[in-house]
């Protein structure tokens, strides 16, 4: 294993958010987004990773239970603890019947609200008693992180009995003026369903679920919250649409009218994310969407012919926190923050979006064009740059081959 620690602690060097172990390549680093060829101790020749290698640390890695569950064509998350790289997450699986190794890095320091660049609605949300909160994005978007902010600074400022039940356990929280009860899937529990479900007599005043992955999990959820506890929990999911529809459509048909009033009734926000490179090219920044419950978010929850029309509620709701991602893009841009080009490249609305850079408040944007033909996103930020001078820059919107990493 000591060349997989070699491996690791220069990925943590370089300051990583991921390392890719794949049979015939090199290992490969994730940076501020982009993927590098790991460079090997000679910087001429970065060696190729072998079967035989991934192999063996994948057995070395794997408990008897991960083992057997590996052996049977399941995935393999667990947690890793290296004495000089610091904790990973590790995901194993097959890949053209090779072992195939990814895995996260997870800070030692918990970053605050303010070092991650949160909104104050943030703190106050994690300052409510009772209710849902869910962070939602794709892979890789920061929702671990900013989780794991949240049960920070609970536990900092609340005396109370937190439970996390995660798969695998990824920060490593502190009592302090809290309690704090990790509970691993696979070592200390069975499953999130029954965690879950014991969870609830062990006197619990916060409880932390690591993802809601089906229906039962969802729906023993919202009952936890309904119950007074505080729930946290995250989804993959792009926005708050999209999760409100998730959540809804996990159960049948006769089933989602009651989904939907336990949901308007507990939920208290839904925070979605997006990492954008900054301006300065060290590290990326959060872009998020955030809906805080009110009587109008309620009743759009409760009728699905108006939950198309929560995002024209959250652009309303500014005034007690919401914004669209639209909304914080152009505040990061205002700030210097971000360039204008990795703004455009991730707003939700490419047209409106350049039209506000104007100074120009925008009606609701038709995605048709005059003629009627629908422009592709590509099209779209093509256009918006057409006459704006970018010192030969371009942005690159397709997967680039990785490069080394200098």
């Amino acid at each position: 294993m000591e060349e997989f620690e070699q491996i690791l602690k220069k990925a943590t060097e370089k300051k990583a958010s991921d390392v890719h172990l794949k049979v015939g390549l090199p290992p490969i680093v994730r940076v501020n987004g982009n993927l590098y060829y790991l460079n090997s101790s000679d910087s001429e020749k970065i060696a190729r990773l072998s079967a035989e290698q991934l192999s063996q640390w994948a057995l070395a890695l794997m408990s008897p239970r991960q083992l057997e569950k590996f052996e049977n064509g399941e995935e393999v998350d667990l947690g890793y603890e290296s004495g000089e790289a610091g904790r990973y997450r590790i995901n194993i699986c097959y890949q053209r019947s090779n072992t195939r190794l990814v895995c996260r890095h997870i800070p030692a320091h918990i970053k605050t609200f303010e070092e991650l660049n949160l909104p104050s609605v943030i703190e106050e949300l994690a300052s409510l008693p009772r209710g849902l909160i869910l962070i939602t994005g794709t892979t890789g978007s920061g929702k671990s992180t900013t989780l794991a902010a949240i049960i920070d600074y609970i536990a900092k400022n609340r005396s109370c009995h937190i439970i996390t039940i995660e798969d695998p356990i990824e920060f490593s929280f502190k009592d302090r003026k809290s309690i704090v009860t990790q509970r691993e899937v696979g070592l200390d529990t069975g499953g999130f369903t029954k965690a879950l479900k014991y969870a609830l007599r062990q006197d619990p005043d916060v409880i932390l679920i690591g993802e809601m992955r089906d229906e039962e999990t969802m729906r023993m959820a919202l009952s936890a919250a309904e119950t007074g506890h505080l729930v946290l929990s995250t989804l993959h999911t792009l926005d708050a649409v999209e999760t409100i529809n998730r959540i809804v459509g996990s159960v049948d048909g006769s089933l989602q009218e009651q989904m939907r009033h336990q949901l308007s009734a507990t939920l208290n926000g839904v925070i979605s994310q997006r990492l954008i490179r900054k301006k300065d090219g060290k590290g990326r920044i959060p872009a998020l969407e955030i809906l805080i419950s009110n009587l109008r978010v309620k009743e759009m929850i409760l009728d699905p012919s108006l939950t198309q029309d929560l995002r024209r509620a959250i652009e309303d709701g500014k005034h007690i926190g919401m914004q669209t991602f639209d909304q914080s893009l152009m505040d990061h841009y205002q700030k210097g923050l971000i360039t204008e080009e990795e703004a455009l490249l991730h707003c939700s609305n490419v047209q409106d979006f350049q039209l506000r850079l104007g100074g120009v408040v925008p009606g609701q944007w038709d995605e048709k064009s005059e003629g009627g033909s629908r422009k592709s996103r590509k099209e779209q930020i093509a256009e918006a740059l057409k006459n704006k001078e970018t010192d030969n820059e371009k942005i690159e919107v397709d997967l680039v081959e990785p490069k080394k990493a200098s």
